[in-house]
């Protein structure tokens, strides 16, 4: 039961980040086993299969489900950023196990051991593989990239839909968890000795919090932490280590919450009785939350900010409750 509250919680952080423009590809998979068989399930999943990439993903922020792709496939920009690929792959998992058509498993095992060959040898994984210059390289816990992709290959390991994967990918995939959870545990972010959060990304060679847009700078993430947090607290028979990573993280978030203070329309105002929240940015060395505009100037008041910045990002959130809530339910807490 609590495990299943816990998964829930890392599910709706999740979904949040998913294709603004697409229908969403996890919904398709509580499509009824008819719907697969359709005219209107085939046609579908026809247009699915038309945008993946060479490599086995698909792009981002891409109406793959409603017109096919009809360009160039070499071009297709693949990507694990924004709820790309691993929606994509269970809803092929579901489609295969309803129609045990050839093609849905040749996608989705493609699909599959792209995201194995992707990971780094540290356990990390970056945006875009292959590799793409700049800071997509970073290990990518931003928009809830890395851990989306954690929780896709546990599922293949346990959910029914998944059942086809032969048991060398199962492997694989296990082995690629143990991996990613090492690396989870030694990006995370110590300050005086005690464990507190993540970055939004970390350097892929040092583990260092890194820098990605020019105003996304370095920085104690009250964002991407929490989805990081509740994969944790979602491990069955945690070790020592995950139970002081968590506990650690969970003190950062009710040691960082704003009280008393609403943000609406991308603006801060004061509102005593509201519930508490966090900033995206926090600085790593006095943990005040910070801003920035395109030039990547940190500031201190979100009304420093250029509307443009100011208006299309989302400076503060209400993650840390969802932390709290996972942690009140978390038997090693």
């Amino acid at each position: 039961m609590i495990r299943r509250h816990l998964l829930t919680f890392l599910a709706l952080l999740t979904v949040t980040v998913s294709l603004p423009a697409a229908r969403r590809t996890t919904d398709l998979t509580k499509q009824p086993d008819s719907w697969f068989t359709s005219d209107e399930g085939r046609k579908t999943m026809d247009n699915l299969l038309s945008w993946q990439s060479e490599h086995g993903d698909w792009p981002k922020n891409k109406d793959n489900t409603q017109t096919a792709f009809t360009g160039n496939r070499a071009k297709i920009e693949g990507t694990f950023d924004n709820n790309a690929t691993t929606g994509e792959l269970r809803i092929l998992a579901r489609a295969f196990t309803v129609t045990k058509e050839a093609r849905y498993e040749r996608a989705f095992l493609t699909g599959f051991d792209h995201i194995l060959k992707a990971q780094y040898t540290n356990g990390g994984w970056p945006q875009y593989f292959p590799l793409r210059e700049g800071y997509y390289t970073h290990i990518t816990f931003n928009d809830g990239a890395m851990i989306r992709l954690m929780q896709f290959l546990r599922d293949t390991t346990t959910a029914k839909d998944f059942a086809f994967v032969d048991p060398d990918r199962i492997a694989a995939a296990k082995k690629a968890l143990d991996r990613g959870l090492d690396c989870i545990l030694k990006c995370q972010i110590v300050i005086n000795g005690k464990p507190t959060v993540w970055c939004a990304q970390h350097d892929e060679v040092t583990l260092a919090p890194a820098k990605a847009r020019k105003y996304e700078l370095p920085s104690l993430s009250g964002g991407e932490s929490a989805g990081i947090l509740i994969y944790l607290m979602s491990l069955d028979k945690p070790s020592p280590e995950v139970i002081r990573a968590v506990k650690g993280g969970v003190a950062w978030f009710d040691a960082s919450k704003i009280q008393g203070y609403r943000y609406t329309k991308r603006t801060l105002v004061k509102a005593p009785a509201a519930a508490p929240i966090w900033a995206r940015f926090y600085d790593l060395e006095t943990n005040r939350p910070f801003f920035s505009d395109r030039d990547g100037v940190p500031k201190y008041d979100l009304s420093e900010i250029g509307s443009e910045r100011r208006n299309g990002y989302a400076w503060y959130n209400t993650a840390g409750d969802n932390v709290a809530k996972a942690y009140a339910k978390w038997a090693y807490r």
